[in-house]
């Protein structure tokens, strides 16, 4: 999943158009239509889960849903294939403080009952606290934390700064004794 709302899904195709691409994925088309009737009660109980009210609006454009909205559906679309791991690119960064929290709760629901191996990127600390069971912080693309299951259940924003800290002061000390 993407930073941008409007990078997951198609705009100028309806909710259900959407929806059925994501259910069609990795299946062969042929000439066949794309969205199967069959399918329209599973993708509509697929959307209701979102809490969203978007499997009422299956006839409307993408382009005019919320970027909430949007995002939302794109991580269900996302997760309907049942892949093996789930990369989010900060894919909360682009909304509002509560449509974010939102999407976290969605995000924490589908990744837990589709059990996907889920690698998020975020630079919301309460955020990379609360969700999963192992916290990977990188500086200038090295790994200088790396905390699991217990640790990470004890830990606040606050301590995880302190420590983030303790290991970049550590490290431009050892940076000015390779030099001297």
């Amino acid at each position: 999943m993407f930073q941008d709302p409007k990078m997951g899904t198609s705009p100028s195709m309806t909710v259900l158009e959407n929806m059925s691409m994501a259910w069609n994925k990795n299946n062969r088309y042929g000439f066949s239509w794309g969205i199967e009737k069959n399918k329209i009660s599973d993708i509509k109980d697929s959307l209701s889960k979102l809490f969203l009210g978007l499997e009422d609006k299956l006839d409307v454009k993408v382009g005019l849903l919320s970027g909430g909205q949007r995002q939302a559906m794109a991580l269900l679309m996302a997760a309907i294939s049942n892949p093996c791991l789930l990369l989010l690119d900060e894919h909360m960064a682009a909304l509002d403080p509560k449509t974010s929290e939102i999407i976290a709760g969605l995000t924490d629901k589908i990744v837990k009952e589709c059990k996907i191996t889920t690698l998020m990127v975020t630079h919301n600390l309460k955020q990379a606290i609360s969700m999963g069971n192992r916290l990977i912080m990188m500086h200038r693309g090295k790994i200088v934390l790396d905390i699991r299951d217990k640790d990470k259940e004890s830990l606040t924003a606050e301590k995880l700064l302190a420590l983030f800290s303790q290991k970049e002061s550590s490290d431009i000390i050892s940076d000015r004794l390779m030099l001297a």
